[in-house]
């Protein structure tokens, strides 16, 4: 157990311009000891099933992961407990995640067991028409990404031939050297899943509690174009051909590009802080802020200000939209839900729950003899 636990939150998935996005597989890593994934429909309570077994967790003292729901930030999909190598994940659609180990690591947990099939049977029609409204809005909101991703291309496309790239290449080299100085072997790792998210309470991004832990965070601000994701690419390249463990979290309008990287092994972490996307850190340690729009020819900008204007807006426009319909498919969600829940035997969901906690409580308890057996002395012959 870690000397005081911590909590951190991220996005296994996200809403994109590419439609749902998923690192589900990067939420426990391949050699898992066990994994739970939980099924059933929505009301079921899957989310709350994991959320009340990360609370006990926490309270004895372990780290706890919260893979957030981008569908729903007051919801998670999956729960992880690093040191035990331990994770319980949503396994319903679109969360699919590709067994491990089947059997021997993967069990399945099937909240579904715990319902009244012939009283939901009753609203089948209706369970029907918000499963079809959910989607509508979502593609919807697909759509509207679509419009905010262009509109992020156009400006890079002004922005790009007026930055002075032998300055960020200066700039890229003094930051490598020093960030690179004293670099320790590490575990090669990599890890990818997202920091912000399009949810239905608008953007939202939990950045303060992935650094912790992190010493010296490098802020990344300029407009589109001016090359801070391919900065934060050059930065990960380099660390991985180290030898070092990367954490990769994605843009969640363009899952291609980078908003953040974090390098444990050396504590440093690296994001980028600009619009639509800004990010002022509540971070104690020290912070770098790195200017991209310094190296920008100004004066010759100043003839596409009218069109950068239009660029900004329109892609906030279209990520306004975006959050609508996200909101209006979480609505319709709800109302889905309150089918499922009048069928649900939660005592029974209550029950499991606690069998479950008491297992994962065991392999803990197995976990910490293994760890003292191995630290203690090899005894003298």
């Amino acid at each position: 157990m870690t000397e005081k636990a911590k909590i951190r939150k991220m996005f296994p998935g996200g809403i994109t311009y590419q439609g749902f996005y998923s690192f589900y597989n990067y939420m426990i890593e391949r050699d898992a000891r066990h994994i739970f994934v939980i099924k059933g429909g929505p009301g079921v309570g899957k989310s709350t099933f994991m959320k009340k077994i990360a609370q006990s967790m926490f309270e004895a003292g372990y780290e706890i992961e919260y893979h957030c729901c981008s569908s729903d930030n007051n919801s998670i999909d999956g729960l992880v407990i690093p040191e035990l190598n331990i994770a319980l994940l949503d396994g319903t659609a679109p969360h699919i995640v590709d067994p491990k180990t089947p059997g021997a690591v993967d069990e399945i947990i099937n909240l579904g067991e715990y319902w009244n099939e012939a009283k939901m049977l009753e609203s089948k029609a209706e369970i029907m028409a918000c499963n079809l409204q959910v989607s509508r809005y979502f593609q919807a909101a697909y759509y509207s990404l679509k419009d905010a991703k262009n509109a992020m291309d156009e400006w890079e496309f002004y922005i790009e031939p007026y930055q002075n790239w032998d300055d960020i290449n200066k700039m890229y080299l003094k930051t490598e050297k020093n960030i690179f100085k004293n670099s320790p072997p590490g575990n090669g790792k990599a890890r990818h899943l997202f920091a912000w998210a399009h949810t239905p309470q608008g953007k939202c991004q939990y950045i303060d509690s992935l650094l912790s832990g992190m010493q010296t965070l490098y802020t990344l601000k300029g407009q589109p174009g001016t090359g801070k994701s391919t900065f934060l690419s050059r930065i990960s390249n380099r660390a991985s051909m180290l030898g070092l463990s990367v954490e990769y979290f994605h843009s969640t309008l363009d899952p291609e590009k980078l908003d953040l990287i974090l390098l444990p092994e050396i504590k440093v972490g690296l994001v980028i802080d600009a619009d639509p996307y800004s990010y002022t850190p509540d971070f104690k340690c020290t912070v770098i802020e790195l200017d991209f729009d310094k190296s920008l020819d100004q004066i010759l900008l100043q003839n596409y200000k009218s069109e950068l204007t239009s660029c900004s807006e329109r892609v906030n426009t279209s990520l306004e939209r975006a959050l609508a319909n996200s909101k209006k498919a979480k609505m319709s969600h709800d109302q889905m839900e309150t089918y499922y829940i009048p069928a649900m035997d939660f005592q029974a969901i209550e029950d499991k729950r606690v069998e479950t906690l008491q297992r994962i409580l065991n392999m803990a308890e197995e976990h910490s003899i293994a760890v003292t057996t191995n630290l203690s002395p090899t005894p003298k012959i």
